[in-house]
């Protein structure tokens, strides 16, 4: 907006400069005068006249008579014009004062039309980010307002519910996809929409009534990215990492492998290969961190753009400076940034989002997950979210399990032992995920020379 100000007001400068000079400064007399111009003439014919009766050409008094006819003809054409001076010497315009009301008017002129038919909001990007806002909340009222005149109309209330979901209004936008009715169970992305909502508004769980919607939508599309990557994640947090895997290389076969969005997929998928024990999880776990969770969330859809998630991302920034105390946002906002590998950001985010991070034990246990992916170690504050998170919900899995590998790491085994018993008290016995955790006991009872029975040996 200065740049633009500053601009304008040079112009405005050069435009009076160009005006205002020749009448404050006017051209000299230097000029020919008519006067002079025309007794040079006369001068020059008397001249030809002389030549002319030396030649012969005409007679003595031919000669005099036409000298005598120029002569009367130039006092005439030099007779003073003091007599017929105009009268305007006396006028209230002068030159300069028509200059200073040319200064005056041009730069107030030109200010009013601008103001009258330009659109000085447009050089302002907060006000123009809040009138494009704006405009998107009208188009939306008169959408729900044409919906409400005539409800029966399935795809309305889908473009109304993804809507509201862009614009953060969860609950109106859960009531857009129930009025959608059985048209959301045809589309896959629709189903995939839904469930992703329904995880945010349940602090991002997405078992239950979320995953059920991300199972029938990869029933109808198998290959559908965002389903994919929600049904990875829920897998991945119930400790079931083989399906984790399996889902999220079906993902990394539909992406472009050179994108932001495929190099993230590999990473979780080396992360979980690393925790189940897969093939080539050695190679994996190279470099990273063996009890990190994956940063990946069901917010960064492998089906937008990385430009709209972008924007989506910007625009809720925005949105919490003018309204700090939305605890809710703070946290979508972390997790959207912890998603993009924004960790400095992310972790301010969840530092903003304060007493709602302390009193959820799934917000402590990923603030936990940040902090030791940005310090690569859970001892110090992430271990005491983790604390936290067991002291609110004594069995939350993630919580144990990351408790447990800090445990292993610092070699005391018998405390991981304890942690990740806790953890098959939660877990449907013989399952995938139970089996991979009694695995991790029986690594550390044979590291700590424990017995069956959590006795030393003799």
């Amino acid at each position: 907006m200065t740049a633009f100000i500053a601009i304008a007001v040079v112009l405005t400068l050069l435009a009076l400069a160009w005006l205002v000079r020749p009448l404050l400064w006017p051209a000299g007399g230097a000029g020919v005068s008519s006067q002079r111009l025309n007794a040079s003439i006369y001068r020059d014919q008397l001249e030809t006249l002389d030549r002319d009766l030396a030649r012969g050409i005409i007679s003595a008094a031919d000669c005099e008579a036409s000298k005598d006819e120029l002569q009367l003809r130039l006092l005439d054409d030099t007779e003073d014009p003091a007599l017929v001076q105009s009268g305007g010497q006396h006028s209230f315009l002068t030159s300069r004062r028509t200059a200073v009301v040319i200064a005056l008017l041009l730069p107030i002129g030109a200010v009013g039309m601008y103001w009258w038919l330009g659109t000085p909001g447009a050089i302002d990007p907060v006000a123009t980010q809040k009138a494009g806002e704006d405009q998107v909340s009208q188009m939306i009222d008169t959408l729900a307002a044409r919906l409400k005149a005539n409800p029966d109309n399935p795809k309305g209330w889908a473009m109304l519910a993804r809507s509201y979901k862009v614009m953060g209004r969860f609950p109106e936008a859960e009531q857009a996809f129930l009025k959608a009715g059985d048209l959301v169970n045809t589309e896959p992305d629709l189903l995939v929409d839904y469930a992703d909502l329904l995880a945010v508004r349940a602090n991002n769980n997405i078992e239950g009534k979320p995953l059920e919607l991300v199972n029938k939508a990869l029933a109808l599309n198998p290959q559908h990215p965002m389903g994919l990557m929600m049904s990875g994640v829920a897998a991945y947090r119930r400790s079931d990492f083989k399906q984790a895997v399996a889902q999220w290389e079906k993902l990394l076969a539909v992406l472009d492998p050179a994108s932001p969005d495929a190099q993230q997929v590999e990473a979780d998928i080396a992360d979980a290969r690393a925790k189940a024990g897969l093939p080539g999880a050695a190679k994996a776990a190279q470099g990273s961190d063996a009890g990190k969770l994956p940063p990946v969330d069901p917010a960064a859809v492998a089906g937008m753009t990385p430009e709209k998630i972008n924007q989506m991302v910007e625009g809720l920034a925005a949105r919490l400076k003018e309204k700090p105390d939305d605890l809710p946002g703070w946290v979508r906002l972390a997790r959207a940034y912890k998603s993009q590998g924004r960790l400095p950001e992310a972790e301010a985010a969840f530092g903003k989002a304060g007493k709602l991070v302390d009193q959820d034990p799934d917000l402590l246990t990923q603030y936990a997950d940040l902090l030791a992916i940005r310090s690569n170690t859970l001892e110090g504050r992430p271990l005491a979210l983790v604390t936290k998170a067991l002291a609110l919900n004594p069995k939350h899995p993630m919580a144990l399990m990351l408790a447990g590998s800090a445990a292993f790491r610092r070699a005391d085994y018998a405390q991981a032992i304890t942690h990740w018993e806790k953890v098959l008290t939660v877990l449907p016995p013989g399952s995938p995920d139970a089996k991979q955790v009694e695995a991790e006991i029986a690594d550390a009872r044979s590291k700590g020379g424990l017995g069956l029975l959590g006795k030393t040996k003799p």
